[in-house]
Formats: structure tokens, sequence, C-alpha cells
């Protein structure tokens, strides 16, 4: 009995303990000739322990808890002899209330990923210190992660992990690599994580919050009351496009929710899907083919 005891003690503080993302993994190397294949394998075990065993937060986590997310590292070059060149592909996403459906919060594509890395190296860390462009494009989005699931809980509840991504950004901006700096792009890390954080966005910040636990999280009870909540939402990012049209983050948020947004319009009332397509066709004309299929639905 005491054995019994003992190990429940133990699982209950792992559960209590755990960290803050399950995070999948892959690395795609078929583009690098010639390659030795063990190190793009040692190389996916270091992220994945790099991501999943750090504790990237003050908060107590159970296992079931934690923010499910995956990165696609996508090689398409090599540099030099330890140096690499591709894409990062990462998405996270967030359970709904009394659902088995995950939404997507976050699905971005980056193409500026360069780094070095070398097979069994330890991937070294600090948020305020640059140690190289992997572990800073790694902590960048892990934080960005935690930032955006929390600001989808509790209005601007990510401000701590998304200033941290600042951080990073900042510590990086001598960094040889690109995606950190304001004038290279105006698509990068740099815009993403300043343009969050920026007066100008904070419809976005709220539309993270109310979208998501006003609007999804109360459908599955009220299914009208939350689609009312979610087009409030979008609808309220109007002020933003009328401040910065076609805006990096407004592309990068409907990225991820385009799809989804179809889906929970495709069953409303005709004057509702009315509204939110020309409020879309108007704040996203980029998708404006794909939300013709909600006035097409019956």
């Amino acid at each position: 009995m005491r054995k019994i005891i003992i190990i429940s003690l133990l699982l209950s503080s792992l559960r209590i303990n755990a960290q803050e993302l399950n995070c999948q993994v892959q690395v795609l190397s078929q583009q690098i000739a010639g390659s030795d294949k063990s190190a793009f394998e040692a190389l996916k075990t270091a992220i994945f322990e790099f991501m999943n065993n750090r504790k990237w937060t003050n908060e107590s986590f159970k296992l079931e808890e934690r923010i499910d997310c995956s990165i696609l590292i996508n090689l398409t070059d090599r540099l030099g002899t330890d140096e690499y060149k591709g894409t990062f592909q990462v998405q996270s996403r967030r359970p709904i209330y009394k659902t088995s459906y995950n939404s997507v919060l976050l699905n971005y594509n980056d193409q500026d990923f360069q780094f070095k890395y070398t097979e069994n190296q330890p991937l070294e860390f600090n948020d305020n210190q640059f140690n190289g462009n992997l572990t800073a494009v790694l902590g960048y989005y892990a934080y960005l992660i935690i930032g955006l699931d929390y600001d989808s809980y509790a209005l601007n509840g990510g401000a701590t992990y998304l200033q941290r991504a600042l951080a990073i950004s900042n510590t990086a901006q001598d960094a040889a690599e690109p995606g950190w700096k304001a004038f290279e792009s105006n698509k990068n890390r740099y815009w993403l994580i300043n343009n969050m954080l920026d007066a100008s966005f904070i419809p976005l910040r709220e539309c993270y919050y109310n979208y998501h636990r006003k609007g999804l999280d109360i459908m599955v009870d009220n299914k009208e009351a939350g689609r009312l909540a979610i087009t409030e939402s979008i609808e309220n990012l109007k002020k933003i496009h009328g401040i910065k049209p076609l805006s990096f983050n407004m592309q990068v948020f409907f990225n991820a929710k385009s799809d989804e947004i179809i889906n929970i319009f495709s069953g409303a009332f005709t004057d509702e899907k009315a509204k939110i397509v020309n409020t879309l066709n108007e704040i996203d004309p980029t998708n404006a083919n794909k939300y013709a299929k909600i006035t097409n639905t019956n």
C-alpha cells in the first residue's frame, strides 16, 4: 500500500509540473543530397526535447492541459558544413469547451529559416541573450504559441509571453540570419510580434479572446449567441483594416481561421451569412473566393 501511495504521489507530481507544450516535430531533408540523415534525426530529437522539456512559464500545467502544437522544418539548402536553410511551419491548436474539437490559433510558414547545427550539440538558450538562430527561432515561437493561447482564454492574458517573444526578436537584431529586421521585409518575425503588441492591433488581441472564449466556447450550449460573438469580434477588425489594410498580422490570423469561419457560418441564418461575408470580403479579400461557400451553402 505504501508503494502504491508513493507511486500515486509521483504521478500526481508529474501531472502538476508538466511542461507547457505538447509539440510534435518533423524535419524533412530530402532536398539535401548526400547528407548523413542521422544528423537530421538528431536535430529532430533535439528540437523535440527543447520545446517539450523546457519550462517556459511559472504556471503549473497538467499533462492534459499542455498546448498542442507542431513544427515542420523543410530543409532546402546546405550552406556550409553545419549551416542550413529552409522553411519553418508552425501550428498551434486550442481545445473548445465541452467538445473534442481543436481550433487552430496559429498556422504560419516562416520562409526565413537559416541556422547552424552540429549533430548532438547542446541547444543553448537565454531569453535575453542571442545564442544562435536555431534556439532563438524556437524560443520565439514557443512564447508566441503560449501568448496566443493565453490571449484566447483571458483578454490580453498572453502579454507577458508576447513580450518575451519581442525580447528575443530584439536580441536577434544583430544576427546574420534573416527574419529579424524591419527593413528586410514587411512579413517576418520582427513585424509579427511588433504588430501584435502595437496599439493599432488591440482589436486583433481582443478578437483572439472574444472569438474563442465568448464565441466558440459557448456554441455547444448556445450556437446563435456564439456566432454573434464571433461576428462582432470579426467586425471589430475593421478598425485595423481602416488604418493598415491587408496587414501581415491580419493575414496570419485569417490563414489560421478562414476554413473554420466558413464552417461556423455555413449553418447560419441568411442575414448572418450576408453580413459576415461582406465583412470578410472587405478585410480579407485574399480569401474572397473561399468565403463565397458560406452563402452558397443551404
